[in-house]
């Protein structure tokens, strides 16, 4: 017997892959993939139907029923060069107002957490639960009582009553300071207190390690707590459309609605046309902070 022999009968036997039938496939994992592309196309159909309405040069809905039937830029000239509807002090204002409510609610947001999670003192636990009970009311509740505020400050300090954004920027701190608090306190909580208390032993003050040792660790929460409160400022209309009354002060989610608040005629093509500009600032932000999002949101959520 030749040893080539002897080797394929004393070899190890070697498991050959069978091939699995299109049934086995699908009860495994093509039922998955098949969800996948149902969610996907349930997801993408609002934003193709949107860009098909803007590209569509009728300005009307009803024309927009057959996708990219028609296509021309002719509602994107008259919304960017357009006489009656400023469009671009819109859009300045938007960004202004969305950055400045993002900055300011994660740097106070920050500074409520780090002294929730790594203090203790008289009404902690009520404070906690104080700003959950809060945020469980809507804020459209609060509008009556908002306009009357500002209403009232605006008699005397002008600056920050209606009519005026930095009145609306404070509106927005207010209203999304508890949500965002809670959301970083349990983030902070995941961070070991050995960090903070060796830091105390070299001599480092609250303010240092808040700055120097925290804040670069609690990163992803910060980046998801700016991306939701800018996405929020930007598509809030309720509040926004009480406090800002001139129309160069107003936001583009109060600015776009008279395109379409004509019974007569609504300009739809043009509307879609500035939702689709306005989308732009969110799709990059969310592409820039991607990275941070998952890990900020999971680890956010353990405490």
């Amino acid at each position: 017997m030749s040893a080539s022999t002897l080797d394929r009968e004393d070899g190890p036997d070697i498991p050959t892959e069978r091939k699995r039938s299109a049934g086995a496939w699908f009860t495994d994992t093509g039922w998955r993939h098949l969800v996948g592309l149902v969610a996907v196309a349930f997801a993408l159909f609002p934003v193709v139907f949107v860009i098909s309405s803007s590209l569509n040069p009728n300005g009307t809905l009803t024309g927009s029923n057959r996708l990219f039937s028609a296509i021309g830029i002719d509602s994107y000239a008259r919304i960017l060069g357009g006489s009656q509807t400023p469009f671009l002090t819109w859009f300045g204002n938007t960004m202004l107002i969305a950055a400045l409510t993002a900055v300011l609610t994660v740097f106070l947001g920050a500074l409520a957490a780090y002294a929730f999670s790594r203090m203790r003192f008289t009404g902690r636990r009520f404070g906690l639960i104080a700003i959950i009970v809060v945020q469980m009311f809507p804020q459209l509740l609060g509008v009556v009582a908002i306009f009357l505020l500002l209403s009232t400050i605006g008699d005397w300090f002008p600056e920050i009553g209606l009519n005026s954004r930095i009145g609306l920027i404070l509106v927005y701190l207010g209203g999304a300071l508890g949500a965002n608090t809670y959301l970083m306190y349990g983030f902070f909580n995941t961070l070991p207190p050995s960090l903070d208390e060796a830091a105390r032993l070299d001599g480092a003050s609250h303010v240092r390690i808040f700055f120097r040792i925290i804040l670069p660790l609690v990163t992803p929460i910060l980046a998801v707590v700016a991306l939701l409160s800018f996405i929020t400022t930007l598509n809030e209309y309720v509040v926004a459309s009480v406090i800002l009354i001139d129309s160069e002060k107003q936001t583009l989610a109060v600015g776009l609605t008279q395109l379409v608040s004509n019974p007569r005629y609504a300009d739809w093509s043009a509307f879609s046309a500035g939702t689709v500009i306005a989308a732009l600032p969110v799709v990059a932000l969310f592409l820039y902070l991607q990275k941070y999002i998952v890990g900020g949101l999971a680890s956010g959520a353990v405490k």
